[in-house]
């Protein structure tokens, strides 16, 4: 899991799963997906099997936000352990390019270090 996405110990055990997943959610203006682009802010699981995914994008009228958070909740409540999914959308911190992984520079061809 990035070191910039908050998390609680529950996550740890569904990381990777939880990275695909995200990994299957693409932001369709920039064709690439929310894990890379750094939309995930938080991710926290708790004993019931509830996941909260807190997420911003990379502008205030981004015509994914009715689109994204359904295929979140799609995605990971697809993961065995995992049985509801919250998505909360907050525009504080304001996402800036610093917040790409270094695939996602990549891929929309900025300068990767």
């Amino acid at each position: 899991m990035r070191e910039d996405i908050k998390i609680n110990s529950r996550v740890q055990d569904f990381s990777q799963e939880i990275i695909e997943k995200l990994e299957h959610v693409i932001d369709p203006e920039l064709e690439l997906d929310i894990y890379n682009l750094g939309l995930i802010y938080e991710i926290s699981i708790d004993d019931h099997g509830l996941c909260q995914v807190v997420i911003t994008f990379t502008e205030t009228h981004c015509d994914c936000s009715d689109t994204i958070p359904p295929q979140i909740i799609e995605q990971l409540k697809t993961i065995e352990g995992i049985k509801e999914v919250e998505v909360k959308v907050v525009w504080e911190p304001v996402w800036n390019p610093t917040r790409l992984s270094r695939y996602g520079r990549i891929f929309l061809g900025i300068n990767p270090n």
